[in-house]
């Protein structure tokens, strides 16, 4: 195993990944909080909306300035989600074990 697929093994996919779930938390919460399923005024689900809201906004921020929201909204989270899963799961893989093919 070479160091880049050990880099891409034990630190990039985790952390691709890691990204990925933190991101579905977020919208699912946005959701949940619209509607009044859960409130802000619970420690835990403040301090879940705080860490993800931190960590997912400056990666979404970018692609909100692109991408204004259409109709109310917020697609965003959908295109991050989607260049997530293309880096993830087709180009770190192709470019870490040599077999990229484009078309």
């Amino acid at each position: 195993m070479s160091l880049f697929q050990a880099l891409y093994a034990f630190f990039l996919l985790p952390v691709l990944t890691l990204l990925f779930w933190l991101i579905i938390i977020r919208v699912v919460m946005s959701w949940l909080i619209s509607f009044n399923v859960v409130n802000l005024h619970n420690r835990f689900v403040a301090a879940v909306w705080d860490i993800s809201g931190r960590l997912s906004e400056p990666l979404i921020q970018p692609i909100r300035r692109v991408l204004p929201p259409m109709a109310g909204f917020d697609f965003s989270p959908v295109i991050l989600l989607l260049l997530i899963l293309f880096v993830r799961d087709w180009l770190l893989p192709g470019l870490v074990f040599g077999n990229l093919r484009v078309f």
